[in-house]
């Protein structure tokens, strides 16, 4: 076998992170590689030396074989490590990288062939009488057939990408309304997301578990398990939070399962890591595909037994051994794992996309994998997950209320995100008794099921104080520029609220008129706050605490705070929670008000896919006029009324951002 002196990661964030880190533990060199959005990303800072291998859409830059391999060699790397998602499932990559002269780290090609598409896969399986979910085995690229399958297998049906996983290009299909559409539309999303379009379908089952084996082998028919892990929470067909081991599994369910795992991998003398997935029924379980990679939640199967899998995958290209046994693998306590991502899950989990402004993780508590630093992006290019939280204790109690205690000290300040979502469910009875199933939050959860938080008075005030040292700093005559003035001043007392409101702030659908004093002798202002339920008074001062924080200080307490500020709003964040809050100066404020809700925007960055109206066209109200597409997901955008269509602001291809205006709708 060839010694393995340096390693190009072909991946980006927080997995060629970690992956990094093992390499230079074990004295290996490492380089990486970024798209031109990434180029100032954590990925290339902590890595050192990358290579710019194309523009930032993945097929140009981390899809493109050519490009990575040509990375490798300028390198001076021995190794490729394709991480999991982008090459990490490509046979040709794997090809391409040997003929190269270099280790692939990870299966062969032909494993690949057979093993990673999920009707292959699924093929393999039947050879060995591992039990398979009813359907067909053959992938299928005509929709037509697809259409023709799906009413021959009965409903519900479920279609799955061949070549996908992460639940991109799924769609589950519990009615023929509509079908057509929903065929094209996961098709396009998994040739977007894998470069392949065709599809398998199969029967869908409700109210499943969804367990995974970890196994290792060394290529030449040994293999082993590294045991389970339970990804049964999951939302849109995605893994939200994954625990190790299982926590309801009878154990000769458990030895049954463990068992076929490890009959499929040495069967196929598999080379390396990879993950067998079942879902369980009551007493019966199925075969449902192959992982042929690192998987995101690998981390819980680390915790548990004690071993490092990068490590493991690296010694297995290096020696072409396992250097491990079955017996050898045990498992200690308990370990969950959450993903945390830039979406608002009250929008049917709409990912998100801008700047962090600030992160923090408990990390004396967990173990925090992040591919992303306060101050860094979001783009729409790619997965949005910031971080992954993961927690061990000697007992699943002790995991879930460590895991329980750390996310309610994350903050995560600039963009909407899932952390009140995951509190929210970690709480569940079924979670916290071990009852999950796969459809659990489809059917519990609802939008604001988790209570947001409500923003402070203190909130209020500081946004508002900090607006007018802002107004003050940028204005070189007038009103502003004298301490004693404090917005409009008609017949107000000495130190009262001035009885016209100066600044207008919207936040959370509330709309707060602020009515300034001028300040005392010791700087501190009066505050009237006024909405149309309440108005109060409030004296605060507001001084600079450095790292964008602020102290706001009252009569009876003293709060920090942080403050950032964009074009229109300021993002505050305490210790209750964040919010974005508008600042209007009433004039504006009215303006705003009188102008139509005609203007179909962006709900989100993105590109555009398709548009599917003419300029003059009649639409009707909930008819789909344009497709998204941003970090491999479809979205609709809908005409909220009906009426004739103006003039279309985007064509296919563009960036959109979000709130851009894409077209109006006329009477």
């Amino acid at each position: 076998m060839k010694p393995i002196r340096k390693v190009l990661i072909a991946n980006r964030g927080e997995i060629a992170c970690r992956i990094a880190r093992t390499c230079r533990r074990l004295g290996m060199a490492v380089a990486g590689v970024h798209s031109s959005a990434d180029a100032r990303a954590r990925h290339v800072r902590e890595i050192g030396e990358s290579h710019l291998i194309g523009d930032a859409a993945p097929a140009a830059s981390y899809l493109n074989v050519e490009a990575i391999v040509s990375a490798a060699q300028r390198a001076g790397a021995d190794a490729i490590h394709p991480g999991y998602g982008f090459v990490s499932e490509n046979p040709a990559f794997v090809r391409a990288v040997e003929a190269a002269g270099l280790v692939f780290v990870g299966p062969t090609a032909e494993t690949m062939e057979r093993l990673g598409g999920k009707a292959s896969a699924k093929r393999e399986a039947q050879k060995l009488g591992i039990p398979t979910v009813p359907g067909d085995t053959i992938g299928l690229s005509d929709p037509a057939r697809v259409a023709a399958t799906v009413r021959d297998c009965g409903l519900p049906a479920l279609l799955k990408a061949v070549a996908g996983g992460g639940g991109r290009g799924m769609a589950l299909i519990e009615t023929l309304d509509g079908l057509d559409t929903r065929i094209d539309s996961a098709m396009r999303e998994a040739a977007q997301a894998f470069g392949s379009g065709e599809m398998i379908v199969e029967r869908y089952l409700p109210e499943v578990r969804h367990i995974e084996v970890q196994v290792a082998g060394d290529g030449q028919g040994q293999a082993i398990h590294l045991f389970e892990r339970e990804c049964s929470l999951q939302r849109r067909h995605q893994k939200v939070i994954e625990e190790a081991p299982s926590a309801g599994l009878e154990p000769g369910l458990r030895a049954r399962i463990l068992e076929d795992a490890r009959r499929l991998a040495a069967a196929l003398r598999y080379r390396g890591l990879g993950t067998v997935e079942f879902i369980v029924a009551g007493a019966d379980y199925y075969f449902l595909e192959v992982n042929p990679r690192l998987q995101v939640e690998h981390p819980v199967t680390e915790e548990v037994t004690g071993l490092d899998l990068v490590e493991l995958q690296l010694r297995i290209a290096a020696t072409g051994s396992l250097g491990l046994t079955q017996e050898q693998v045990q498992v200690q306590g308990h370990a969950f794992e959450v993903r945390i991502y830039a979406e608002d899950t009250d929008a049917g989990f709409l990912p998100g996309a801008g700047q962090l402004h600030w992160l923090h993780f408990p990390e004396a508590l967990l173990r925090v994998e992040s591919g992303v630093d306060s101050g860094d992006e979001i783009t729409p290019f790619y997965d949005p997950m910031i971080a992954k939280l993961i927690s061990r204790g000697d007992t699943r109690a002790e995991a879930l209320e460590r895991l329980s205690a750390g996310l309610a000290t994350t903050d995560v300040v600039g963009l909407t995100t899932n952390v009140g979502f995951l509190r929210t469910l970690l709480a569940w009875p079924e979670t916290v008794q071990g009852r999950m199933h796969t459809r659990l939050i489809d059917q519990r959860w609802a939008p604001g099921a988790a209570a947001a938080p409500v923003v402070s008075d203190e909130a209020l005030a500081a946004v508002a104080l900090d607006w007018l040292r802002r107004e003050r700093a940028r204005c070189d005559w007038g009103v502003w520029t004298r301490a004693e003035f404090s917005g409009w001043r008609t017949r107000a007392g000495a130190h009262a609220p001035s009885t016209q409101p100066a600044v207008i702030l919207g936040v959370s659908g509330r709309s707060c008129a602020v009515h300034f004093s001028a300040p005392d002798a010791s700087g501190i202002i009066t505050l009237r706050l006024v909405e149309p339920e309440r108005d109060r008074t409030l004296r605060a001062r507001l001084a600079p605490a450095g790292d964008s924080a602020v102290r706001l200080e009252t009569e009876t307490l003293t709060r920090e705070l942080r403050l950032f500020v964009d074009a229109s709003a300021t993002l505050v964040h305490d210790a209750q929670g964040s919010w974005r809050v508008d600042t209007t100066p009433p004039l504006a404020a009215a303006a705003a008000a009188s102008v139509a809700e005609s203007a179909l925007k962006a709900p989100m960055m993105g590109k555009v896919v398709a548009v599917l109206a003419a300029e003059g066209d009649t639409v009707s109200a909930g008819q789909t006029v344009i497709v998204l597409e941003s970090m491999k997901m479809e979205l609709q955008v809908l005409a909220e009324r009906g009426g004739r269509l103006g003039a279309l602001r985007c064509a296919p291809g563009d960036m959109v951002g979000r709130g851009d205006v894409l077209c109006e709708v006329g009477d």
